[in-house]
């Protein structure tokens, strides 16, 4: 794909990707990545060629970012990104403000091709469509596979669409809609954080049918379902403290769940384009046994996840970028106010977070060199303890990111989920 025309383009930050810069520190690095295990070691040559290749196809990645006098603003690079062999922890400080830094990385180690990704350009949807082109192009340099047109796999040769880059917040804000109640403080796990620069990822694997049988027993999601047994974990680990560490932690313990809102509105953006939704169960009532907080998740999202409710979430995001003194403060001042904001008005209100980015296929003539596919969660320093979960063949696979050294909680989950007759393989890069 010849990409002239790109070359002195630049790219707005969309609605939510505006934040990101802002707030982004060694500490919260605002990255997360997507890592697939592969059944032979990574060869780097080929992948360096099938980066070169792919970047083109995706402009609005191959940018650097730049300080306007109110925004950040991404400007088209002509240089071409480099991959590099990992030799740190996951997810870590991305130097993408310097002016000839890209906002996404592509590393590998051994068989593990991972990509990580700021979220100012794009979330876990743009990030899997992104890698899924990749690996068809690597394969293609590496043993010469051709793979039929498949879903989420962008042709390289096809035109860009602009809709691929839009900022679906703007375009699907309703003026006027209300707005939904500002978030209530949660409580917070009573752990120490780590050292900055590093990151303690715990992995669970799974077998998905049990799963699947048991939510459907349940008559629920699989989301709704993990959602529930990660409350009930908490809920354990809080009944087991004492004293003053256990007062603090008596209070509402609150869910966020990102939510794809392409499942709602037809879009085709790869930037960011999702809405955060909060369960809770509050411990100062009793305590819940499974089934009653599987009921509330379940009643809740299916209250919560539609174009109506979303909407004034729309609303609320895009009303705040339209002020006119959000829009007329220097972007200096917005640098040193955001921080707090994000904190007061975020992750203040939840407790930790699940997202889910369901069944990830591969196109069928690369499946037998696939053994895995996993996403980190980006690391935080309020929310300690983050998780994402998707599933792959047969796998389902549930990664905690923590900046606490503390696992207790991850233990009591993954203890339940064996309970249930389920076996876990747990892998972690703890030391």
């Amino acid at each position: 794909m010849k990409d002239q025309s790109y070359k002195k383009s630049w790219y707005k930050l969309d609605n939510a990707g505006k934040l990101y810069p802002s707030i982004v520190s060694a500490r919260m690095s605002t990255v997360f990545r997507m890592s697939v295990e592969l059944t032979e070691e990574v060869d780097p040559k080929a992948l360096q060629s099938a980066l070169n290749h792919t970047i083109q196809r995706f402009p609005y990645f191959k940018v650097n970012l730049h300080r306007g006098l109110f925004w950040y603003y991404f400007e088209y690079s002509d240089r071409m990104p480099k991959i590099e062999k990992e030799t740190f922890y996951p997810c870590m400080f991305m130097k993408y403000k310097r002016s000839e830094s890209f906002p996404f990385r592509i590393l590998y180690y051994n068989n593990i091709l991972s990509a990580e990704f700021s979220h100012s350009i794009c979330d876990g949807n743009g990030a899997v469509t992104f890698m899924k082109t990749l690996l068809v192009q690597y394969f293609k340099k590496k043993k010469g596979i051709e793979c039929e047109p498949f879903d989420g796999v962008l042709d390289l040769e096809s035109p860009i669409d602009p809709a691929e880059y839009e900022d679906s917040f703007n375009k699907y804000y309703k003026k006027g809609t209300p707005l939904p109640e500002r978030n209530k403080p949660a409580v917070h796990f009573p752990f120490g954080l780590i050292e900055k620069g590093k990151y303690i990822i715990i992995t669970g694997t799974s077998p998905i049918e049990p799963i699947k049988k048991l939510a459907k027993s349940y008559e629920c999601t699989m989301t709704q379902l993990v959602t529930a047994l990660y409350f009930d974990a908490i809920q354990e680990y809080v009944s087991q403290l004492e004293g003053s560490a256990k007062r603090k932690m008596m209070g509402r313990v609150v869910m966020n769940i990102p939510v794809d809102l392409r499942q709602l509105f037809p879009s085709k953006t790869l930037k960011n384009f999702f809405i955060s939704i909060k369960p809770e169960i509050d411990l100062r009532l009793g305590h819940y046994s499974l089934e009653e907080i599987i009921h509330g998740v379940k009643n809740y999202m299916n209250m919560s996840i539609n174009e109506k409710n979303i909407s004034r979430y729309i609303s609320r995001n895009v009303q705040n970028e339209k002020k006119l003194y959000i829009r007329m403060m220097p972007l200096f001042f917005k640098n040193l106010i955001m921080p707090t904001i994000y904190s007061r008005f975020g992750e203040r209100g939840f407790t930790s977070s699940i997202s889910n980015l369901g069944i990830i296929k591969m196109p069928k003539e690369l499946t037998p060199f696939i053994k895995k596919i996993e996403v980190i969660p980006p690391p935080s320093v309020e929310n300690k303890m983050k998780v994402v979960m998707l599933s792959y063949l047969d796998q389902l696979v549930l990664c905690f990111g923590s900046t606490t050294y503390n696992t207790e909680i991850e233990k009591v989950f993954f203890r339940k989920i064996r309970k249930l007759g389920i076996p876990v393989k747990i892998e972690t890069n703890m030391r």
